[in-house]
């Protein structure tokens, strides 16, 4: 069997507050998900005749957006892969499918289920920031407070600067230390609330906020001063801009319950911005129109199958995912403290049962694939 991961160097969510510049898409030389799609099944049907082995079973991996990718690849290239293991997938965050505020409300939910006053903390330190930031004095002072290269001269910097900490450290909660976005303890959201709650009564709210943040940019003690303003990009993020700004639109808003400010999506803006920065406008349907996604229980379980959909539901991005089983052969594995793409990481001696378990389900139901497509190879 060939075992192919599919990958793509475009996952997370753009930053809120604006103020980033991006290069125009004709320097980016980007692919559409359907370019990516048709160039691997032509690499993997290559791949296969080079190494002589016309007739051996493929299945694709992928997690994130290369998750999205693996189910689609399987549904529409069925005659080149014969299952899929889609983890962290979030396929069903497009149009009205999944509720548009249900990614910060995951986000939330995970500093709320850690300690109440956590998240009071973190949900009151936007408007301090605006308040105290709205004037050169203050935004001086705050660059002091978030020990900044450089004065800031925008409070959305700074804004964005924590709201970027407290997503991804939601994403990536996981129950051992890793270094995937950045060097961070086991249960990093558990610690940024150990953070904020071994403050005095009374302590400054920004500077709980501030600390908190801190674990995940410096959790190694070694940043002497952090980049608030015209940094690189550690993560690769870049293009996701502009895939955003091209048919994956994944309309976001947030919710006044949630921790974050209160915002919506309008459709024309998004345009607007986007027209802006690559001189394109956003397709809104076009993935549900190319993959489909509605009623996807019942499209699917009429012409899918060998799919695995895994989640975790402590990554916000869960929530797009599928989450029930849609057949016998379209299964979703689904852990409570699971984070983004957890089962795809190295196993280590610390991982808990349940991350041990989800694994062995994987392996266990692909290698039933495999064998069933054998023997149907044998047969013909």
């Amino acid at each position: 069997a060939l075992l192919v991961f599919i990958e793509h160097r475009f996952y997370g969510e753009s930053k809120p507050f604006g103020n980033d510049s991006y290069k125009s898409a004709d320097t980016l030389g980007y692919l559409t998900s359907t370019q990516a799609l048709a160039d691997f099944a032509v690499l993997i049907t290559s791949l296969k005749q080079n190494l002589s082995a016309v007739d051996a079973p493929v299945v694709v991996f992928g997690g994130s957006y290369g998750g999205m990718l693996a189910s689609w690849f399987r549904l529409k290239y069925p005659h080149v892969a014969m299952g899929a293991l889609a983890s962290s997938a979030p396929i069903l965050q497009f149009d009205d499918i999944t509720p548009w505020s249900s990614f910060y409300d995951a986000v939330s939910q995970d500093f709320k289920s850690e300690s109440l006053n956590c998240f009071s903390v973190i949900k009151a330190v936007w408007d301090v920031l605006d308040y105290r930031g709205s004037n050169d004095s203050g935004l001086l002072e705050l660059s002091k407070t978030f020990r900044a290269c450089k004065t800031v001269r925008f409070p959305s910097s700074l804004s964005n600067w924590l709201w970027t900490a407290f997503t991804y450290t939601a994403m990536v909660d996981y129950p051992t230390p890793a270094n995937f976005m950045m060097n961070l303890p086991a249960y990093p959201v558990k610690e940024m609330c150990k953070i904020i709650d071994s403050f005095p009564v009374g302590a400054d709210v920004v500077e709980k906020a501030f600390t908190a943040a801190s674990l995940y940019y410096n959790y190694t003690g070694d940043q002497k001063c952090f980049e608030m303003e015209g940094g690189d990009d550690p993560h690769g993020l870049s293009g996701w801009g502009w895939q955003a700004c091209t048919e994956m639109v994944m309309p976001m808003t947030v919710s006044n319950e949630s921790m974050f400010p209160p915002s919506g999506f309008s459709y024309e803006e998004k345009s607007e911005g986007c027209f802006a920065s690559y001189e394109v406008r956003p397709r809104m349907n076009w993935i549900t129109t190319e993959y489909g996604g509605h009623k996807i229980d019942k499209v699917l379980k009429r012409f899918g199958s060998n799919i695995i959909f895994s989640n975790g539901m402590r990554d916000p991005w869960s929530r797009g995912g599928v989450l029930k089983n849609i057949s016998s052969s379209i299964i979703a594995l689904v852990t409570e403290k699971g984070a983004h793409h957890l089962d795809f990481r190295s196993a280590t001696k610390d991982d808990p049962d349940w991350v041990v378990e989800q694994r062995r389900q994987e392996v266990e139901i692909i290698h039933g694939w495999i064998d069933q497509y054998n023997k149907d190879i044998a047969q013909m």
